[in-house]
């Protein structure tokens, strides 16, 4: 079952939806404008992207004094956590629309950088909001051996660790816009 939409937080309406039809090459399809339930009677825009697969991506502006505006978008190092825990990754069928996506995020100013994780290869960049976001190409099909120890690996205390991923930095084509 594929997800329908994942959705996200921004303070940045106008930079996040450049990011998502601009550098990401999102079509945006729908925005919907409600009212947020608080009793200060706050409102916000669900504003959806398709992504060019069987998904929708989506971004929330709050308007809502019951919220107020310390919050963080950031969905990791919001939480104090690294950065790479939680993300967004996003299909790449093939190495040639990986290099795409590497080409067109440089075009935008974006230092993007490359992980081969040997079974698949990632590109990454940071969103306005500070939302990490990926393009992932699946290299090859896991293995009888990989598919057969994923279970005593979740319950392994003590695993043995695998190799770092080989990292390729590919900076930006033009200078980062401001923020």
């Amino acid at each position: 079952m594929g997800f329908h939409h994942v959705a996200i937080a921004t303070r940045d309406l106008p930079a996040t939806h450049r990011f998502y039809t601009e550098a990401m090459g999102f079509e945006l399809v729908k925005v919907v404008v409600a009212p947020t339930g608080s009793a200060a009677g706050g409102w916000a825009k669900h504003v959806f992207y398709d992504t060019g697969g069987n998904g929708l991506f989506a971004v929330w502006e709050l308007h809502d004094e019951a919220i107020g505006e310390g919050y963080s978008t950031a969905i990791s190092t919001g939480l104090g956590l690294p950065e790479w825990v939680n993300h967004v990754a996003f299909d790449a069928p093939d190495l040639d629309t990986l290099a795409a996506h590497t080409r067109r995020w440089q075009e935008h100013g974006i230092d993007v950088v490359e992980l081969d994780h040997e079974w698949c290869r990632s590109i990454y960049a940071r969103d306005p909001s500070g939302v990490l976001v990926e393009f992932c190409c699946t290299l090859r099909a896991f293995t009888r051996d990989e598919l057969s120890g994923a279970g005593s690996l979740l319950t392994d205390p003590a695993p043995d660790l695998e190799a770092q991923p080989a990292m390729t930095i590919h900076e930006a084509l033009t200078p980062q816009p401001s923020r």
